[in-house]
């Protein structure tokens, strides 16, 4: 049973049970998606409904954002915690690692996810990376066939939302893949050219404040925190 959070519906799970689920879902077969929704993404499915239809409907859905987590305390509904979809998609790939599973890797710039690859390569001993696209492309079509011809299981979806949530939603079926997830710009991180905040900023929930500092020009993005609040608090007075 799912929570929702102003208008968007969330999964109430640890970490550990997210990628649990997940691996029950690749498991069990058919098409399968996971999204990872944080302050900003709440706030844009307020005007776009087929975003927020697109979240909605999602198999799996993660608080990937501490702003995500206060509102659910102010609104009386709290969640278990914040869940990045940046380390539920490394615990997941470590599961793939030991069972075998088909991982394609989708997104970023030319060249970045062949970087990624070979990170994660190392990372994950034994991880079967199958394919790769850049997100920089025009037709659908080639993508997926691109998937679908590597027999993928598991797809990383880095196109930035809310493009990666539609496409999930539009065109996962048709690849054959099992699971995707909607993860923006973690394939910088996996590839090394996006540096991550440090583990004690992340276990604070203060990772969305040492970005800021790293990129100033991020300001108008990190003030969707706040405003989430706001509109969590307004949405208590009114009882909803």
């Amino acid at each position: 049973m799912k929570t929702e959070i102003l208008g968007v519906r969330f999964d109430d799970l640890s970490p550990e049970e997210m990628v649990h689920t997940a691996a029950s879902l690749i498991e069990a077969g058919g098409f399968h998606y996971a999204v990872t929704p944080n302050p900003e993404f709440i706030l844009a499915a307020e005007k776009n409904e087929a975003f927020r239809a697109a979240l909605n409907q999602a198999d799996l859905s993660m608080p990937d954002g501490i702003g995500v987590v206060y509102a659910s305390r102010i609104l009386g509904r709290p969640l278990k915690g914040r869940v990045p979809g940046i380390d539920f998609a490394d615990s997941l790939m470590a599961w793939m690692a030991r069972n075998g599973k088909r991982l394609f890797l989708l997104g970023s710039k030319p060249g970045i996810a062949e970087m990624a690859e070979a990170n994660l390569r190392k990372r994950h001993q034994g991880l079967l990376v199958v394919g790769t696209h850049d997100g920089y492309f025009k037709e659908d079509e080639p993508v997926i066939q691109a998937i679908r011809e590597a027999q993928a299981d598991v797809v990383l979806v880095c196109l930035g939302a809310p493009k990666q949530e539609l496409w999930m939603a539009q065109n996962g079926p048709a690849t054959g893949a099992k699971f995707m997830v909607g993860l923006g710009g973690a394939l910088d991180v996996f590839a090394g050219v996006t540096e991550r905040a440090p583990e004690a900023w992340q276990k604070a929930g203060m990772e969305w404040c040492y970005r800021l500092i790293k990129d100033p020009k991020r300001i108008n993005r990190m003030a969707k925190l706040p405003l989430v609040l706001f509109h969590a608090m307004g949405a208590r007075v009114k009882g909803k």
